[in-house]
């Protein structure tokens, strides 16, 4: 009878595996603006990235290759696709697609609570995004001709920070 126990406690102690995912107090954003763009055809909308934006979408990922991602981020425009496309590839992710003009805050913020996320936007939604979860209007519209701002917000329970810094 003791045998049996002491296998049956075996069993479920080495048996079972978790398969939830660990969750931290803290979560952090990494946001970037989409790397520099092709901009010789005015028309164009959909603009891909030239070779300095390639380049640089290259040097994203190996910035981030010490990092440990939960999800990838971008607006669906092959630009920013493009330039998120290196860092998730590298971490084995798949690109989550967002619309800046329709996205719930608070759903995002649940969703990732506790998650360490990349979020590529543009000159625009990016500072937006950044300010709406932050709860203040504190940064501004990157400028055209800028593409190395890296903007990072950390959660940590009810405190939150951000700051932004240049990666050439």
């Amino acid at each position: 009878m003791k045998k049996l126990l002491y296998i049956t406690f075996l069993f479920i102690a080495f048996g079972c595996k978790s398969t939830s995912k660990i969750k931290t107090d803290t979560t952090t954003y990494y946001f970037i603006r989409h790397a520099e763009k092709d901009k010789s055809d005015k028309t164009n909308r959909d603009p891909d990235l030239i070779e300095k934006g390639r380049k640089r979408a290259q040097k994203w990922a190996s910035y981030f290759n010490k990092t440990k991602l939960d999800a990838v981020y971008s607006t669906n425009y092959l630009r920013t696709k493009n330039t998120a496309k290196p860092t998730a590839n590298s971490k084995g992710l798949e690109t989550i697609l967002y619309d800046p003009r329709a996205i719930n805050y608070n759903d995002f913020l649940n969703n990732t609570k506790g998650q360490t996320v990349l979020i590529v936007g543009h000159s625009n939604t990016t500072p937006f995004f950044v300010n709406k979860i932050i709860g203040e209007e504190k940064y501004e519209s990157i400028d055209e001709t800028i593409n190395s701002k890296l903007f990072i917000v950390t959660i940590n329970k009810e405190i939150i920070t951000s700051k932004v810094i240049t990666i050439d």
